[in-house]
C-alpha cells in the first residue's frame, strides 16, 4: 500500500485542521463553556461528536464513494444533482464563506476603527475586497495547499492560540457558574446541536475531494490508500481540533464566573484576552480570527471551484475562483447579523440530511448499494428537518406541529433520529422482499414448464 512520509501525513493533517478551523470554531466553543458552566463536559462531549466526529467521518465518506454526487446518486440523480448543488451553494458563497469574510472584519479590524468607521458600508466593502483578493491569490494553486497552510498558517494559528491559554494558566479566572437555559436539563444534546454551527459536516463534505487532490498530488493513487491516508490524516486533525475545542470551552467557562454570560463567543473571547493581555490582546484575537477565517475561505473556494469546475467544464477552474470569490465579497457586505439570521434554519434543513447519508454510506456493503434504503430513509428524515426549518421563519402547521411532539427528542432538536432508522428498516425490508421474489421466480416457471 502506498504510504506517505511522516513530514507529508502532518501537512496533510494540518490542511485539514485549516479546512475546518474557521469562524464557528472559534466563537461557538467560548459560548458553550460559558453557557454551560458546571455541566461542561456533558455540553463539550456532545459538540465534539456533532464538530468533528461526524466531520471527519464525513471526509472519508467522501473519500471512499469518490466524491459527494457519487455518494448521493445512491438516493437518485436528480437528489444527487440538487443537494449537492445545495450543500456546496451554502456552505459556499452564499453562507460559509461570506460568513468567514465578514466575521474576520468584525474582529479583526473594526474593533481598531473609530466608531463612526465600524458601520461605515464604504470600509467593509474596502475590507473585503482585500480579503478576497487574498483569498483568490492563495486559491488559484490548490496543489500549494498543503504546503502554505501546513508549514505557514496553521502552526501560526496553532502558536497564537496556545499563547492564550498557557497565559491563562498563569492569570486564572475563576470557577465555573452554574449552566443557564437549556444546558441545565440537556447539556449533551444542546451541545451536539451547537456543534451544527461550525457548519463542518456539511463542509466536509465539500472538503473531501480537496483532501483527496492533495493526496493524489502527493503520489497516493490507490484507492485503499487513498482512503487509509485520509482516514490518517482526519485522526490527526480531530485529535487538533478536539484540544483547541476544549481550551476554548474551558476559557469560556472560567471567563463566566467574573464576566457572566456574553451575547456571543466573540464578546467571550474578547473579555478573555483583555483581562490577560490588556489591549495588545485585542490584535492578537484579531490575528487568530483573520488567519482562521482565511484559511477556511480558501479551502471552500478551492472545493466549491473543483465541483463547478466538473460541472461545468467549458468554465476553467480558475474561472469558478474568480466568480466565486465575487458572489462571497457581495454576500460579506450583508453583515454578520444578517448571514447568522439567514444560516440557522438553512442548516436546520440540511444538517440531518447530512448526516443521515454520511452514516448510510458507511453501511453500504451491508445495504448492498440499494437506493430504497437511502430513499425512505432521506425522505423521513427530510420531512422532518425541513418542517423544523420551516418552522423558524414562521411557516408553521400546528397540526403538524402537535404530530412532531410524540417524537422521541423532538424536544431536544434531534426528532428526525427515529423516522430515520424506521425509514433505513422499512427500506431494507422492501429491498429484501423484491430480491426473495426474485429468487423464487425461476422455480416458479420451472415447475410450470415441468406441467
Amino acid at each position: 500500500m502506498q504510504r506517505l512520509s511522516k513530514k507529508d501525513l502532518l501537512l496533510v493533517s494540518f490542511m485539514v485542521f485549516s479546512l475546518f478551523f474557521g469562524a464557528g470554531n472559534l466563537i461557538f466553543p467560548p459560548y458553550l463553556g460559558q453557557s454551560a458552566g458546571t455541566n461542561f463536559w456533558q455540553a463539550m462531549s456532545g459538540f465534539i461528536i456533532s464538530a468533528v466526529g461526524l466531520p471527519i467521518l464525513g471526509v472519508v465518506a467522501v473519500a471512499k464513494s469518490d466524491g459527494l454526487h457519487h455518494l448521493a446518486k445512491r438516493v437518485h440523480p436528480i437528489f444527487a444533482l440538487i443537494f449537492t448543488l445545495l450543500i456546496y451553494l451554502s456552505i459556499g458563497p452564499f453562507l460559509g464563506i461570506p460568513r468567514n469574510g465578514s466575521l474576520a472584519f468584525e474582529m479583526g479590524v473594526a474593533p481598531f476603527l473609530p466608531t463612526e468607521w465600524q458601520q461605515n458600508s464604504w470600509i467593509l466593502l474596502l475590507y473585503t475586497l482585500v480579503y478576497f483578493l487574498i483569498a483568490f491569490w492563495l486559491c488559484l494553486n490548490p496543489d500549494k495547499l498543503s504546503d502554505r497552510f501546513g508549514k505557514v498558517l496553521t502552526p501560526s494559528l496553532l502558536i497564537l492560540l496556545a499563547g492564550i491559554f498557557i497565559y491563562s494558566l498563569f492569570k486564572p479566572m475563576g470557577s465555573f457558574d452554574s449552566p443557564i437555559e437549556s444546558y441545565v436539563q440537556t447539556p449533551y444534546f444542546n451541545g451536539f446541536l451547537d456543534g451544527y454551527l461550525t457548519m463542518d459536516t456539511i463542509a466536509a463534505l465539500n472538503f473531501g475531494i480537496v483532501i483527496s487532490v492533495t493526496l493524489k498530488q502527493k503520489g497516493i493513487k490507490e484507492k485503499k490508500s487513498l482512503i487509509a491516508t485520509t482516514v490518517y490524516a482526519g485522526l490527526i486533525a480531530g485529535a487538533i481540533l478536539v484540544s483547541i475545542y476544549v481550551l476554548l470551552g474551558y476559557l469560556g467557562a472560567a471567563s463566566s464566573h467574573m464576566f457572566g454570560v456574553a451575547e456571543n463567543g466573540a464578546q467571550t473571547l474578547t473579555n478573555v484576552v483583555l483581562y490577560l493581555f490588556g489591549k495588545p490582546g485585542v490584535i492578537l484575537l484579531g490575528l487568530v480570527f483573520s488567519l482562521a477565517c482565511l484559511t477556511t475561505s480558501v479551502g471552500l473556494i478551492t472545493s466549491c471551484s473543483q465541483y463547478f469546475a466538473t460541472l461545468v467544464p467549458r468554465v476553467s477552474y480558475k474561472m469558478w475562483v474568480t466568480v466565486l470569490a465575487l458572489i462571497s465579497m457581495f454576500f460579506a457586505n450583508m453583515g454578520l447579523s444578517g448571514i447568522l439570521s439567514i444560516s440557522v434554519p438553512v442548516l436546520s434543513a440540511i444538517y440531518p440530511l447530512a448526516i443521515t447519508l454520511i452514516v448510510l454510506s458507511f453501511a453500504n456493503d451491508v445495504l448492498k448499494g440499494d437506493s430504497i434504503v437511502y430513499v425512505c430513509s432521506m425522505l423521513f428524515v427530510g420531512i422532518i428537518s425541513i418542517t423544523d426549518a420551516c418552522g423558524q421563519v414562521g411557516f408553521h402547521s400546528l397540526a403538524f406541529d402537535n404530530l412532531l411532539r410524540y417524537l422521541p427528542m423532538h424536544a431536544e432538536g434531534l426528532g428526525w433520529i427515529i423516522p430515520g432508522v424506521v425509514g433505513a428498516l422499512l427500506g431494507y425490508v422492501i429491498s429484501f422482499s423484491k430480491k426473495k421474489k426474485g429468487s423464487t421466480a425461476p422455480q416458479l416457471i420451472e415447475k410450470n414448464d415441468s406441467c
